[in-house]
């Protein structure tokens, strides 16, 4: 997705989607390409993922069980 279609979904200030996308880019959540005067944006999805599922771990209170749904949807290899 583009940029400023992104700010505008969003309703944020294209400078501080700008400054969001790049934090996200140097995490590695997010990659770009330039095609002409804009710059497309691709998540990286699997990376996302990991995430999720790192940040989940420890989650529901010592009941990891209540959290395996989304656990097992987040991991898949799609």
């Amino acid at each position: 997705m583009i940029a400023g279609d992104i700010a505008s979904r969003l309703d944020i200030r294209p400078n501080t989607l700008s400054n969001n996308l790049a934090i996200l880019a140097s995490a590695g959540m997010v990659r770009s390409t330039r095609e002409g005067r804009a710059i497309r944006y691709h998540a990286n999805m699997e990376g996302m993922r990991e995430l999720l599922a790192f940040l989940m771990e420890d989650c529901c209170g010592g009941q990891p069980e209540q959290c395996q749904p989304v656990l097992d949807q987040i991991s898949c290899k799609c």
